[in-house]
């Protein structure tokens, strides 16, 4: 059912989770310019789809009342959890950061991005459980220099940078989002390479340390630029990211880039050579080559990073937003208490689609076929988007309807939104027969196959 994750994330504020398709909802690798109009999303309609009705909800009731109280607390319980990640590895560690003029991995963010534009973070409160907030770094998608991208960004705070497993897994996620939503890459570099107490964790295998490298590789050939500000230390496997980079800048006094430090050269060779001296920003920017740009300050390099990013010659952020849209017919305020309880108790999914859809409108698609999955058009914000919502367990015809319906949203080039609210397929002799394994693998494929973005929403029990 939806429950506490989902009332937490989605359905306590309307705005910020609407935003997401401002980022999400693009061609990948797509790199011709386009406009608004031309987007398969944006094209224009005969006529406006109907509005859901008898929509409404008794805020005055005890079952509504209830609801509203639980997800309230699970939002405030979010927000604390959240709060505790923004400090990264602590007081004593961020007063120690700050003390050697370097910013933290939110203020470098911020100051990339453009003045008064949304910034998703993603994966916050990875690593939390396991004394390692955001898992060591942060990632996100912004606007910059009114393009929209991806930020990959260490925290030295934690660990000093150090990559544990749950890193090297949140540094990829953010990689194939990057690559499935044609989003430059934009890395904040300032890490002590792999934790080592963990590198049989990190290194072997096929997804692991490595891949990050290879998606780099990867993404500059399908022309999604790479750019990489070196913060702070980049040392042994991660001296890649802004070797294999497309434009790197380096931030004197700070910023270094070695296979090897000076205390493995000395063991090794017996040579004595201090940090700036053996991968430092002059040697890097004068001798070596590897950093194409010198910044004096953190400033700078993040004022130079804008200035790459503005030059890559990519559609701008306003031509694929400047849609006009409605807002719901119904409060979206009223999601937090929308949810019933008790987990068991059924509940009509249109009445969630009502309060996030654009002017409540929804085109439901085989509305008495199946009906316990419900397939619909609608806009958010102003974009076309494929509704696929559970309103009940899955039988052979819902799983029928469903591959239909993502069958089309992937010809028409519409974006497609799971509202996942399902405790699995029906079972039992009848269901057999009818062939419910073969349909709901139907479904299947048909999701695996759609090349149109893909936004799940899922609640936890």
């Amino acid at each position: 059912m939806f429950h506490r994750g989902l009332r937490a994330v989605v359905l306590a504020r309307q705005s910020p989770w609407r935003r997401l398709w401002a980022h999400t909802t693009r061609k990948a690798f797509s790199t011709a310019p386009q406009t608004a109009a031309s987007l398969p999303w944006h094209r224009p309609v005969a006529a406006a789809a109907p509005p859901l009705m008898d929509c409404h909800l008794d805020t005055s009731s005890t079952s509504y009342t209830e609801s509203h109280r639980r997800t309230t607390e699970a939002v405030t319980e979010l927000e604390r959890r959240l709060e505790q990640v923004y400090q990264g590895g602590g007081t004593e560690a961020v007063t120690r950061h700050t003390a050697r003029e370097k910013k933290l991995p939110r203020d470098r963010m911020a100051v990339l991005v453009d003045a008064g534009t949304p910034l998703l973070e993603l994966s916050a409160l990875a690593g939390c459980l396991d004394d390692i907030p955001s898992g060591g770094i942060v990632t996100a998608i912004g606007i910059v220099a009114e393009q929209p991208v991806m930020m990959i960004a260490n925290d030295a705070t934690v660990k000093g940078g150090t990559y544990f497993p749950i890193t090297v897994k949140k540094h990829l996620r953010a990689q194939e989002v990057a690559a499935e939503n044609n989003l430059p890459c934009i890395y904040l570099v300032d890490s002590g390479g792999a934790y080592l107490p963990q590198q049989d964790k990190v290194f072997p295998d096929r997804d692991h340390f490595g891949r990050i490298f290879y998606n780099q590789a990867h993404m500059s050939a399908a022309g999604i630029p790479q750019i990489a500000v070196v913060c702070g230390s980049c040392t042994a496997g991660g001296a890649y990211v802004p070797s294999m980079s497309d434009e790197t800048i380096i931030v004197r006094g700070n910023g270094t880039i070695f296979l090897g430090g000076p205390p493995l050269v000395k063991a090794a060779t017996g040579e004595v050579v201090t940090a700036q001296d053996l991968g430092g920003a002059d040697v890097h920017a004068s001798i070596s080559g590897v950093a194409d740009h010198l910044a004096h300050t953190e400033d700078e390099a993040l004022l130079k990073t804008r200035e790459i990013v503005a030059s890559l010659g990519r559609p701008h952020w306003q031509q694929t937003m400047d849609a006009q849209y409605e807002e719901p017919l119904y409060s979206p305020e009223e999601l937090r208490g929308v949810l019933p309880a008790d987990s068991k108790q059924p509940l009509d999914v249109r009445l969630i689609l009502a309060r996030i859809l654009d002017g409540s409108r929804f085109h439901e698609f085989k509305k008495t076929f199946g009906t316990t999955l419900v397939c619909g058009f609608g806009k958010i914000m102003g974009q076309d988007v494929g509704i696929i919502a559970n309103n009940g367990i899955l039988f052979a015809e819902s799983a029928q309807k469903g591959a239909h319906f993502v069958e089309l949203c992937s010809q028409r080039g519409v974006p497609l939104l799971f509202l996942q609210n399902i405790t699995g397929f029906m079972v039992g002799q009848k269901y057999e027969h009818e062939g419910i394994a073969k349909h709901g693998a139907k479904l299947v494929t048909a999701v695996a196959t759609a090349s149109v973005p893909k936004i799940t929403l899922v609640g936890t029990i």
